[in-house]
């Protein structure tokens, strides 16, 4: 398969060491000499036995000769012609229960070992052959292999220099052929892999480094060859990443310019609600009997669209920081919490603490404030001027958790706002509502490893706040 184009403005690959392809091919050549090693540590074992038993059977030969001949027939030089064509300098046999020598030169040498191929297992035949090969000094060995007809066994002396001259040719012969088979070996898995694998590979990570430097730009998300294996399946797959990351990136860059706007915006908007309030003030302290009855929804209305624009800053201002844990007195917090919305205090909504005085939870305690203080808010605002509106916070441990709870008897929260609740400016439960104050919750809980969730479908609403146990 060609390469596919490179994406424009593709960097250049840098020499970074061996790349894939060139440890590939390493790593071949050397699994197939190491395949090769095991295969002649027992191949040089076998041609050292078959090169005796060639000896064995020549002397065999021999001996049948001499031993047909009568005692002293055999002229010397005839022996020493026989000698030298089994390429021995002593051949005996062992016959009716006697060992005869039947032809030695004339000066016999020291033995150094003996082979007795009757009965070789195959760790002795490879130790034996080794022996050979690494021999130092030129010796002799008496070799004994089994006899014909009437003879138990054939015996003979022979120099090992020609052995080992034979094993040692053998060996280059097997080290030429291995090099040959790894060289054709390893260059045809090379070129397979370079063409299935190592090519498309290198392509992704091509892509993934010139992605990397403008993912903005749809021009380098990488086009897939069509494969239906797993190189295709992770070229789909970086494909729509590649084109979901850079969209959202275009998507977030136009909110940022937007939020940038907006927060101008509300900075201006704010300044203008600010004195508009004042006048407002001024208004409901005039005795006009319109103006009287007009004033306080002026109030609540520009109330409303100052606390909104100040919501939206500060949802906009910056990422929330990491919690810092610490023990908190969660009785405690929530009797701060209800004092900073004026709860219970006898001229609104009445407030119960059913936290148990000694609960502690380890979270932080700025961050555990503002999501207490965010919903009782929006419980409160639920509630409106409901006669009998009552928030009631109540904490308790459960299955390794801390639960904190902020219940209202409330109208409760509509189906309608379930499916967005913790989702900013799409969340609200109440018309005029931001729904900034579940999001911020929702985020700081997180931070905790926690949660905020709804729980129930009334009547009121029920909050649950699930934190986890520390310390």
């Amino acid at each position: 398969m060609a390469d596919a184009p490179q994406p424009p403005n593709a960097p250049t690959r840098r020499w970074l060491g061996p790349g894939l392809s060139e440890k590939l091919l390493v790593l071949t050549v050397v699994f197939v000499m190491l395949a090769e090693v095991f295969i002649y540590v027992p191949s040089i074992a076998n041609f050292r036995r078959n090169w005796l038993n060639d000896r064995i059977g020549a002397a065999q030969i021999a001996a049948l000769v001499l031993d047909a001949a009568p005692a002293g027939a055999v002229p010397q030089p005839l022996a020493m012609s026989l000698l030298q064509q089994v390429g021995a300098v002593t051949v005996a046999v062992r016959s009716g229960g006697a060992r005869r020598l039947l032809a030695a030169s004339d000066m016999p040498p020291e033995v150094a070992q003996d082979v007795d191929l009757r009965e070789q297992s195959a760790p002795t035949m490879i130790a034996n052959a080794f022996r050979t090969l690494v021999a130092a000094e030129p010796r002799y060995i008496r070799v004994i292999g089994a006899g014909m007809g009437s003879v138990e066994f054939v015996e003979i002396v022979l120099d090992e220099a020609p052995l080992r001259a034979a094993m040692l040719r053998f060996s280059v012969n097997i080290l030429l052929l291995s090099l040959v088979i790894s060289g054709i070996t390893a260059l045809l898995v090379y070129v397979s892999l370079l063409r299935m694998i190592v090519r498309p590979v290198r392509r992704l990570t091509t892509n993934i480094v010139a992605f990397q430097e403008d993912p903005e730009n749809l021009g380098r998300t990488i086009k897939p060859s069509g494969r239906s294996d797993e190189i295709g399946l992770a070229e789909r797959a970086l494909a729509k990443m590649q084109g979901s990351l850079a969209e959202e990136l275009r998507q977030k860059k136009h909110l940022a310019a937007l939020g940038l706007a907006v927060s101008k915006i509300n900075h201006d908007l704010r300044n203008l609600l600010s004195a508009a309030q004042l006048f407002s003030d001024r208004l409901s302290a005039l005795s006009d009997p319109t103006a009287q009855r007009l004033a306080p929804r002026l109030i609540a209305t520009l109330d409303r669209a100052i606390g909104f624009c100040q919501s939206t800053l500060a949802y906009g201002r910056a990422v929330e920081r990491r919690p810092e844990h610490e023990p908190i007195m969660l009785h405690e917090l929530a009797e701060e919490t209800a004092a900073l919305l004026g709860l219970g205090d006898g001229a609104g909504v009445a407030f119960e603490n059913a936290v148990p005085p000694g609960l502690v939870c380890h979270a932080d305690r700025e961050q555990l404030s503002r999501m207490l203080l965010n919903l009782a808010r929006n419980a409160t605002q639920a509630l409106g001027d409901q006669p009998d509106g009552l928030v009631r916070i109540r904490g308790f441990q459960n299955a390794g958790a801390v639960v904190i709870e902020v219940i209202d008897n409330g109208p409760g929260v509509p189906a309608r706002a379930r499916e967005n609740l913790f989702q900013a400016f799409a969340g609200s439960a109440r018309a005029g509502g931001t729904g900034l104050g579940l999001a911020i919750a929702a985020e700081l809980a997180g931070l905790h490893e926690g949660s905020v969730t709804l729980v129930g479908d009334g009547p009121g609403a029920v909050f649950r706040i699930t934190l986890p146990k520390r310390g």
